[in-house]
């Protein structure tokens, strides 16, 4: 393994999970109850949007990596967090099929109190990145497979 994957891994946020919200799968981060409960504060009953991007990082030998931001419109917040989409492709599948994302504190259960959704303003977007991540999760040295 080199350094640099070594590096990403280290950083992945380990609160990358999906869960059923009215009968489809719904992607979820969770977070840090404390910081959780500091962006809730800062904008409960405040109009917002929140851009949601995703960085796709790859290697070329199938590992993925995609950075999610999230900057908010209100309270200066920008959250960003590193999923490795190797072991957390069925997150962006249901992400694309849902263009909803849950933020969650670390005691939630989920579905059920204190989760925040947030509709993704652009859902195309996930729909590309999970298209780059599937082709990027192929490792790309020429070799035949399958034989």
């Amino acid at each position: 393994m080199s350094d640099e994957l070594g590096k990403f891994l280290e950083q992945v946020h380990p609160g990358i999970t999906t869960f059923d919200f009215d009968g489809q799968e719904t992607p979820c981060i969770e977070m840090e109850a404390r910081r959780y409960d500091e962006i809730l504060s800062r904008v409960a009953g405040v109009p917002l949007s929140i851009n949601t991007d995703l960085n796709i990082l790859q290697d070329g030998l199938g590992n993925v990596f995609v950075e999610v931001v999230l900057t908010f419109s209100t309270g200066n917040i920008v959250e960003k967090f590193l999923v490795n989409a190797s072991t957390h492709t069925a997150f962006f599948e249901s992400l694309a099929k849902t263009s909803m994302l849950a933020l969650s504190s670390q005691k939630s259960h989920y579905g059920q109190d204190n989760v925040f959704m947030i509709q993704l303003p652009r859902p195309e977007k996930a729909l590309d990145a999970l298209e780059m991540i599937k082709n990027a999760l192929i490792p790309k040295d020429g070799a035949v497979t399958g034989i």
